[in-house]
């Protein structure tokens, strides 16, 4: 079964079950671009199963016009689902893309064998509530590198590459390219009011944004306009970068896209289980001549999917998000694409 999108009525309302709105409360928590939290899902009834889907009417159309970044927001949003399995006390069996006439419908979830989870399934569970994005210079402590071996790991259980970036001289190419990006993105008009849009009620906290953007080696996003009327900050780089690293896959299909995502949540919980927070500068791979400079001379060839920095966070500002039942169907139910 699957959530249908042919027609834009409304179902009969029927109670979703307990298991599921467990599994939706835990999907809700990934995160997405600019919070925009692109996904549906859907249950079987009777805890069946359980359904990712991407919603369409809530992706970022111009910042993210094919759809990668969402696609990856849904595969985080799924490993938050396969951890609240494993809370449950199941193992999860999980089947991507299991329409193919259908893109939309990006995972089916289902309960396998009865199993304890592991003392590593249930740290990264605590963390889910804990973890957040954030915006700005970290604090001067740096990760340790333990903590970074082990993140590297966790994306190379998911099948992706997590690669530090601390030579200089690749650090600043990828500075130069983010700086490249947002810069353009800043000059156009649609897409810099799609990115002011973004922020307030639903979206990204205003308090999270009042830095400006420019305050940290890799540009971040103008959520402000401050670029409008204070083109560079009076004072550059006042805090720590932290650690800036580039999660890649071999390949670039959706599925890959849904791999980068179940292992960026993989790391970014591990990391928050040891208060890291991480800060996103995907700009340059939004564009797809900058992403092609990235592939070539920093990640040896595979496809680029995220970039972000590592560190402690002076301060955090949590994001809403969706109650699961605005955001959990009954398989079959018809959907409405708006925001």
């Amino acid at each position: 079964m699957s959530v249908s999108y042919e027609s834009p009525g409304s179902a009969a309302h029927v109670p979703p079950g307990r298991a599921a709105l467990h599994l939706a409360r835990a999907a809700t928590l990934a995160p997405s671009p600019h919070n925009s939290q692109p996904w549906l899902f859907a249950e079987e009834g009777h805890d069946h199963g359980f359904e990712v889907h991407l919603h369409d009417g809530r992706r970022m159309i111009l910042t993210d016009p094919g759809g990668r970044e969402a696609v990856i927001a849904c595969g985080a949003a799924l490993f938050n689902v396969r951890i609240a399995v494993r809370q449950l006390g199941f193992r999860p069996a999980v089947d991507l893309l299991p329409v193919s006439e259908n893109s939309r419908y990006l995972a089916h979830v289902g309960y396998a064998a009865h199993a304890p989870a592991e003392p590593e399934e249930t740290l990264l569970a605590r963390a889910m509530t804990g973890r957040y994005t954030h915006r700005g210079p970290f604090e001067s402590e740096p990760v340790p590198d333990t903590l970074l071996d082990e993140l590297c790991e966790h994306a190379r259980v998911e099948g992706a590459s997590l690669q530090v970036v601390d030579e200089p001289e690749q650090l600043r190419l990828l500075a130069d390219l983010v700086r490249t990006a947002e810069d353009l993105h800043r000059s156009d008009p649609r897409q810099a009011a799609e990115i002011i849009r973004s922020v307030g009620a639903g979206g990204v906290p205003v308090e999270a944004c009042r830095r400006h953007p420019d305050a940290t080696l890799l540009a971040g996003r103008d959520y402000l306009g401050f670029a409008r009327y204070c083109p560079r900050p009076g004072r550059r780089w006042t805090g720590s970068i932290g650690t800036v690293a580039l999660l890649s896959t071999l390949g670039d299909s959706r599925t890959e896209w849904l791999r980068a995502g179940q292992a960026l949540q993989r790391v970014l919980l591990h990391a928050a289980a040891h208060d890291v927070a991480a800060a996103f500068h995907t700009q340059p791979l939004e564009l797809p001549t900058l992403r092609t400079e990235i592939r070539a001379h920093l990640v040896g060839g595979m496809f680029p999917q995220v970039v972000m920095r590592l560190g402690r966070a002076p301060r955090t500002w949590r994001a809403p998000r969706r109650p699961a039942v605005e955001v959990l169907l009954h398989a079959g139910a018809p959907v409405r694409w708006r925001r």
